[in-house]
């Protein structure tokens, strides 16, 4: 089990980055902070493999906690996840060892891509621990960034990517469960008619099964359970 923390001052991204990380089971969030300095105290009692880092945090920016992460000694794998994306900083912190870089708003397969990058890499380091010496092939593998811009559908225009985030971790929460979208839309808070094109497009990637429940004592109605493809 990976452990992994958070540094990102939106409670709401925050909470929808935790829910993400954890529907990839090898992976565990420790905790979550709203900036880096709360992170760092953590950090001086509590070791984690890997860190989830939003750029602009109050108090300390991304640069200024990898300055104070180094300088402690500590070298856990950092995810980027951030509206920074000018040249210039984007191209620094990939050079300062920054795992991988993901530019709000970004897609769900995209983020599920970066912890499986960070995932395969730890598992090919583990097994080339027990080499004395490495071939090329071997290094190769371990500084390999596999292409994945193939793996996402571009998002259905006029959708947003927080509110299918949004969606999507309420349905994830309760995958047993089957739901119509007028319950789906008292509980997130969203109208039915937003509620219902979100709905249709998780249908199309196949993230939700959608039924019809003939046992409604009057018209038939769509019924939706999440499958989580």
């Amino acid at each position: 089990m990976y452990k992994v923390i958070i540094i990102e001052d939106d409670p709401m991204v925050a909470s929808i980055n935790k829910q993400y990380v954890e529907l990839t089971s090898s992976f565990h969030v420790e905790a979550t902070f709203k900036n880096g300095i709360l992170a760092l105290q953590y950090l001086q009692n509590c070791t984690v493999d890997l860190i989830i880092l939003d750029y602009y945090t109050p108090q300390m920016n991304g640069d200024e906690f990898i300055d104070q992460l180094h300088a402690a000694g500590m070298t856990p794998a950092i995810i980027m996840v951030t509206s920074a994306n000018d040249a210039e900083t984007v191209r620094r912190l990939i050079s300062r060892g920054v795992t991988d870089y993901l530019v709000k708003p970004f897609e769900y397969d995209r983020f599920k891509a970066a912890l499986e990058r960070f995932a395969k890499r730890q598992e090919e380091l583990k097994t080339s621990a027990s080499a004395s010496d490495l071939g090329q092939a071997e290094i190769d593998r371990l500084f390999s960034v596999p292409d994945v811009s193939s793996q996402s559908a571009p998002l259905t225009k006029g959708l947003n990517e927080r509110t299918l985030g949004l969606i999507r971790l309420f349905l994830s929460e309760h995958p047993e469960e089957v739901w119509s979208s007028e319950q789906i839309s008292e509980q997130v808070h969203l109208s039915r008619i937003t509620v219902r094109r979100y709905l249709n497009y998780l249908v199309e990637t196949n993230e939700l099964v959608s039924m019809i429940d003939y046992q409604t004592g009057g018209r038939p109605s769509i019924k939706y359970r999440y499958s989580g493809k």
